[in-house]
């Protein structure tokens, strides 16, 4: 029976040293960083910028159906631009894949349109 727990010393050791040195880092980080809290380091940061809304406040999810819209048809740039490297080997074939790839992602584009997600208000 202790044949079979012995096999898992080593991990449990390894397991051990990595816990006791993240917590140990932790630990000697809190004592010996410097503490001087002010009113500049206590504020919200936005790039230099001072902040135009509270930190409470909610950003509409317009900004987030864009910003994921807007990659959906950057990852579509990104899987054409192989597809036309190598369209001359592929021939009919690869031309229809593309072709419904293609008219897939405009079906989703035009349910979005449809659904007013592309309108900024």
């Amino acid at each position: 029976m202790y044949q079979h727990i012995s096999q898992y010393t080593p991990v449990l050791l390894f397991f051990m040293l990595a816990v006791g040195f993240g917590v140990g880092a932790l630990v000697m980080a809190y004592f010996v960083r410097p503490n001087k809290p002010d009113a500049e380091k206590l504020s919200p940061y936005e790039c230099g910028i001072p902040p135009i809304m509270s930190v409470t406040e909610r950003i509409p999810i317009r900004f987030f159906i864009i910003a994921l819209l807007f990659l959906l048809f950057d990852v579509e740039a990104v899987f054409m631009y192989p597809w036309a490297v190598v369209y001359e080997h592929i021939g009919w074939w690869g031309f229809i894949e593309m072709f419904l790839f293609i008219v897939i992602l405009l079906v989703g584009y035009i349910y979005a349109w449809a659904k007013g997600a592309l309108e900024w208000e």
